[in-house]
């Protein structure tokens, strides 16, 4: 039988345990940069993820920042809210959402990019693995470029970024770069409802 100071310690220790775990999980991975990567045409790609080959790695990269349109209607409560948020018809949507695919395949088919991830799971309906991350293009984020086309909004999984940039201060740049968008009517804000 134990006895009252045993049970404690346990206790104790178990709480400790949980202690440590939960801060290693709080504690922030390394970001990691992955040159040379490589665009891989999938049935699946969309605007804010899409298959890639690093070196010998291959992996699907969700977008830190934005959220793309939909291009299809398999998950309608994210094509609902995106409409909303754009003010646009499903149609609408749908069509930007296939816009903003194209523009990715276009601007990472012909050149290699640069790939920052701290490889934090970013789940998924795949069974491969899919990381967060930042992607540039040409010395360009590629979140900046379709939030400024019109093709994305601001909104989606944060971190500071490997620059040091606090994510605040980067959520605020991809706002401005968003209201420009609608005011200019480009991409998916051509079709907005005008308030």
């Amino acid at each position: 039988m134990l006895t009252l100071h045993t049970a404690l310690a346990r206790v104790v220790g178990v709480l400790l345990l949980f202690s440590v775990c939960e801060s290693l999980a709080a504690e922030p991975k390394a970001w990691v940069k992955l040159t040379d990567c490589q665009y891989v045409p999938h049935a699946y790609n969309d605007g804010d993820s899409f298959h890639v080959k690093c070196g010998t790695d291959e992996f699907i990269v969700r977008l830190y920042f934005v959220d793309a349109p939909e291009a299809d209607t398999k998950d309608r409560e994210r094509s609902q809210e995106q409409t909303e948020h754009f003010g646009v018809t499903l149609e609408n949507n749908l069509q930007a959402g296939v816009q903003a695919r194209d523009a990715v395949d276009e601007l990472l088919r012909a050149t290699p990019f640069v790939i920052w991830t701290r490889r934090a799971s970013a789940g998924g309906r795949s069974k491969q693995l899919r990381y967060y991350g930042l992607v540039e293009v040409g010395g360009k984020e590629l979140a900046e470029i379709l939030v400024s086309r019109g093709l994305a909004q601001t909104k989606g999984v944060k971190a500071n970024l490997p620059s040091g940039e606090k994510s605040k201060e980067y959520v605020e740049k991809l706002e401005g770069l968003e209201r420009e968008a609608r005011e200019k009517r480009v991409g998916i804000w051509a079709h907005a409802r005008v308030e």
